[in-house]
């Protein structure tokens, strides 16, 4: 068994002397694992850090066996990243998130939205509201995406404000008015008639996780005995940091 393949380093495990287990999330191969020959040594430590795109040729002699792993580095974003503080717990509450993805699975859009994201990290703020867009596909991918399209009360499509912690459905305004204390924000960059060039506030990104927050904690961790990562706090107090910073200004 052989293909190729790009990916992106989820993250890595030493495996003997100077071997190591890498995990990857591939294009076309899904999350997918296999060993690196040399892989715990000083020339291939930086290009398995978590976040940097590879090139993979997965070899085994049946499918279902773990594999070797011939990588070269693509794109080496860690170095760079991990000057951050919100990079680090981010790349590392992004890996958890995939790890919710069945493994050798494909799932293209999430891969590709994973790729944008990290090429875009840079940016605090942004990549908070990014990571709150990839924590809903993820909730997407796994079949319990939120419908924001139109009113769950109504069917209306505008003036959408709310979302209802019950049923994950969107609220108009009106529609939601004699709710409002029971219902969840929804945050500006969320919504479909946004375009985002009002920008958006450090309340909007943390309203967005806690949406984000309640569902995936709901439907897919607690049904599996897990919470949310540590890092996942982590960066939300991060990404929040600068902006209270600017806003006490």
């Amino acid at each position: 068994m052989e293909w190729t393949d790009e990916g992106i380093v989820l993250g890595v495990r030493r495996h003997g002397e100077s071997s190591a287990i890498v995990e990857l999330l591939t294009r076309s191969h899904g999350r997918h694992l296999g060993m690196v020959r040399g892989g715990a040594g000083p020339r291939m430590r930086p290009l398995l850090q978590p976040g940097n795109s590879v090139s993979a040729i997965w070899r085994a002699r049946l499918d279902e066996h773990l594999g070797y792993y011939a990588i070269e580095g693509t794109q080496l974003r860690a170095a760079t990243m991990f000057g951050s503080p919100h990079a680090v717990y981010g790349v590392t509450h992004l890996a958890s998130l995939v790890r919710l993805l069945p493994e050798r699975d494909p799932h293209e859009d999430i891969y590709e939205m994973l790729e944008s994201i990290l090429d875009d990290f840079g940016d605090a703020s942004g990549a908070g509201v990014q990571l709150v867009k990839f924590e809903l596909a993820m909730l997407t991918e796994l079949g319990f995406g939120l419908d924001l399209s139109c009113c769950a009360a109504s069917g209306v499509e505008t003036d959408l404000i709310y979302v209802s912690p019950k049923s994950g459905g969107a609220v108009s305004r009106q529609a939601g008015e004699p709710w409002r204390d029971r219902l969840l924000p929804l945050p500006p960059f969320l919504r479909e008639s946004d375009d985002g060039s009002n920008g958006w506030t450090g309340q909007d990104v943390e309203d967005g996780f806690r949406l984000t927050g309640l569902f995936l904690l709901r439907n897919v961790l607690e049904p599996r005995g897990q919470g949310h990562s540590d890092a996942r706090e982590g960066f939300i107090n991060a990404v929040l940091r600068p902006r209270a910073g600017m806003a006490a200004e």
